[in-house]
């Protein structure tokens, strides 16, 4: 397992191994120790999944009082998986950094407790799966419009599809009360830049 810097503190890139061979391939999606050894201490608590046909744009989604790190990553399609540092306070606040992750690629994202997330599809449609470090909880979620151009996200969709509730989303200066803090815990690597 390799795992780098996507570009914006506390947000990683993880390339599992795959064994691939004539009859498919195997491949680890998850191995705590591995990932702790690599600075990641992370308990999981809920999987989700959800189905995207084309053009589908989701988010910018985060909670509040509970916020979510999620591990994610892509078992059919591809996306264009997006972070967004929403913490107050923090000094990468409003930055985004994205990753192409895929069924192909294998890779998966890792955004911490503080970040919205989003992502939309590339082609003719995506299954993410994910992994979450707190409960989902409807009362404390966050909307970020996906397109808030305070944040200026190149999403590489031009007229991407998007529901009302993400249509209809604040923009981050329209939030500011309702953000988490930059005191939540930062994950970040060790300075090596991976281990195989």
């Amino acid at each position: 397992m390799k795992v780098r810097d996507a570009g914006l503190e506390g947000v990683l890139v993880i390339e599992p191994v795959v064994h691939r061979d004539d009859r498919g391939f195997f491949v680890e999606t998850y191995h705590r120790e591995q990932l702790r050894q690599l600075g990641l201490t992370v308990e999981f608590v809920q999987d989700n999944h959800s189905s995207s046909g084309p053009g589908i744009l989701r988010g910018l989604h985060a909670q509040s009082r509970k916020p979510q790190g999620k591990l994610v990553r892509v078992v059919e399609g591809e996306v264009f998986d997006v972070a967004v540092d929403i913490r107050r306070g923090s000094p990468t606040f409003g930055r985004w950094v994205g990753a192409h992750l895929s069924a192909v690629n294998f890779l998966q994202l890792w955004i911490p407790p503080g970040f919205a997330h989003g992502f939309c599809v590339i082609g003719a449609g995506a299954q993410v799966v994910y992994k979450c470090t707190d409960f989902y909880d409807p009362s404390d979620e966050i909307t970020v419009v996906w397109n808030d151009p305070a944040i200026g996200i190149d999403w590489p969709l031009r007229d991407p599809r998007v529901s009302p509730k993400d249509q209809a989303g604040a923009r981050l200066d329209e939030l500011t009360d309702r953000l988490p803090r930059f005191s939540l815990p930062r994950f970040s690597l060790p300075r090596s830049t991976g281990r195989a």
